[in-house]
């Protein structure tokens, strides 16, 4: 019999898990429609710039479908019988947090482009951020700007690093 309590955490749980399987998809179907154009507008003027968008691309499609599998493997755990409330708890703990840092890292790749008009890359590892860069130009007080707009978002010290690649 199920009594209040597991009826309500499995209400919420279920109303998550579809919030946060409808915001994992939606972002997918917008980027995928943006880089269609870019190739449009791109392939007109100019071949390399197509395979550096794509380059930003794939990026972007491998960290997804390893952050899905890391989700799908606690999905699991949240679903089983065998795991006990604490082991759930925990389970649904990083499913948060890795929820929280894909939204993370689409406010900084989109505050880098407002703010210097680049296409980025941004892969949050614990501590560790990766920003890739589209640009022609590579100069070290560009990547230190990036750096620190970057280390604004956080009240701890973060080890940030910035590669170009030339578009």
């Amino acid at each position: 019999m199920i009594n209040k309590q597991n009826l309500w955490f499995l209400t919420l749980f279920s109303l998550i898990l579809v919030l946060s399987v409808y915001y994992i998809t939606m972002p997918n179907e917008l980027l995928l429609t943006k880089a269609k154009t870019e190739e449009k507008v791109s392939s007109k003027k100019d071949k390399t710039t197509v395979e550096e968008t794509n380059s930003l691309v794939a990026m972007r499609v491998s960290l997804e479908e390893e952050r899905q599998e890391a989700m799908d493997i606690l999905q699991e755990q949240l679903t089983s019988e065998e795991m006990t409330s604490e082991e759930k708890n925990n389970a649904y703990e990083q499913l948060k947090y890795l929820n929280e840092l894909q939204g993370k890292e689409e406010t900084l790749e989109k505050k880098i482009k407002e703010t210097y008009k680049l296409d980025s890359f941004v892969k949050i590892d614990n501590s560790n951020i990766t920003v890739v860069a589209i640009a022609t130009k590579h100069d070290n007080a560009l990547a230190n700007n990036i750096m620190r707009l970057v280390q604004e978002e956080y009240k701890d010290k973060m080890y940030i690093t910035v590669k170009f690649e030339k578009s």
